[in-house]
């Protein structure tokens, strides 16, 4: 795998820190500001809101830019917008760093994946989006739980400053490291809006929002979950985490792998082994070794299905795929908060904690639906093709005479 994919690596990094540290820091950033934790609680919100909003304005503000530089561009707003939720003297201020952030966020892991499959052999361009995406399931297992812990006992502020600090080491690493890939010749705006129009590129996005949404519907939930169903004490939450990262990690370089070789087989396997062990989890949240080895499972099933998913937009994108993309980043980020409303309406409704963990079950079922629906299209779609092939010529060489 070439260095430049370290340089996206580092990058993903940085990005994944900042996404998720946030979710560890409410109560310091709440007491510093003053705001109640439901307000600070709006840090990610406003983050997931921008993810969703800036992946394609950032990627058509995009398009005439060289892919090297309008990556580097996207790093410098991630710095900036750290920076600003670093130094920001009102939680107003704040807010309006992590959106400035969060804007870099789609776009930057969009043109990411389509550089990361240019940079390879293409039966290893799932393997390359793969390696990108390290950089954030390593994010979860050791920048989340180390930027927590440096906020608790240092301060938030600084977190945030570190961060910045690792935007900047990407910064440069994609400056020095990424060589400098031109847009396709004539690739223009309709061209990349186009690839919205195939219904394949559509089905992929839903089974994104959806399969993705299962992971989070239960993962939101975990803290409560975990403390008030299985008996952990409140600080093992952390380290109920980190398994869920390693999980992320591990499952996120095998979907990588298989999809190269066999990728709608590979999306039948992970959504369906998820829909199975997230109906489980609503009876092994009741034992603690039964539920830590169930959040494994959660994260490297629901990352197993990532590269898969967006190596499956950028091939049915064809030749402009860097919005379809992005766009699908954005698909990822709103099966985040479909899932995590849909998992709060049923704990609301009295149903219990291990309520949404039976949401995620049907999310990712209804997303394997969707994968064998697309399959069974596309045969159809060449066997018509294959069938109707011949007739042209046969026409062409059998003129009638009188």
């Amino acid at each position: 795998m070439p260095l430049a994919l370290l340089a996206l690596a580092i990058g993903a990094f940085g990005i994944g820190t900042t996404e998720f540290v946030i979710m560890g820091l409410l109560p310091e950033v709440a007491g510093d500001f003053g705001v109640s934790i439901p307000t600070a609680g709006l840090l990610v919100t406003g983050y997931a809101l921008g993810v969703v909003i800036g992946a394609p304005l950032m990627t058509v503000l995009g398009t005439k830019v060289p892919r090297k530089r309008m990556l580097m561009v996207l790093m410098g707003l991630f710095i900036v917008g750290n920076l600003l939720s670093a130094v920001a003297p009102a939680f107003a201020v704040m807010l309006i760093g992590r959106v400035v952030a969060s804007l870099a966020h789609g776009a930057f892991f969009g043109i990411g994946s389509v550089v990361a499959a240019e940079l390879v052999a293409p039966d290893k361009k799932a393997g390359a989006i793969a390696m990108m995406f390290t950089g954030l399931t390593v994010a979860n297992v050791v920048g989340v739980p180390l930027g927590t812990l440096i906020g608790q006992n240092v301060g938030w502020r600084v977190t945030f400053g570190i961060v910045a600090a690792l935007g900047v080491v990407g910064l440069a690493g994609i400056a020095r490291l990424v060589p400098d890939l031109p847009k396709p010749e004539g690739v223009h705006l309709r061209h990349e809006l186009a690839a919205f129009k195939n219904a394949q590129v559509l089905l992929a996005m839903a089974m994104t929002v959806l399969g993705f949404g299962g992971v989070f519907a239960a993962i939101t939930y975990i803290a409560p979950m975990m403390t008030h169903i299985a008996g952990f004490a409140d600080g093992s939450v952390t380290w109920l985490l980190v398994l869920f990262g390693l999980g992320m990690v591990g499952g996120n370089l095998i979907g990588g792998r298989f999809a190269d070789r066999a990728l709608m087989p590979m999306l039948y396997v992970s959504l369906g082994a998820l829909a199975v062990v997230l109906a489980l989890f609503t009876l092994t949240a009741h034992n603690k070794i039964a539920a830590a080895v169930t959040i494994a499972l959660i994260g490297a099933l629901g990352f197993a299905t990532v590269p898969p998913l967006q190596k499956r937009v950028l091939d049915q994108a064809h030749g402009a795929p860097t919005l379809a993309s992005a766009v699908n980043i954005g698909a990822f980020n709103l099966g985040n908060a479909l899932s995590a409303w849909l998992g709060g309406m049923v704990i609301a409704a009295g149903f219990g904690y291990t309520a949404p963990n039976w949401v995620g079950a049907v999310l990712a079922a209804a997303a394997l639906v969707l994968a064998v629906f697309s399959a069974a299209l596309e045969r159809r779609h060449a066997t018509r093709g294959t069938a109707s092939a011949p007739a042209a010529p046969t026409a062409r060489r059998t003129p009638v005479h009188h």
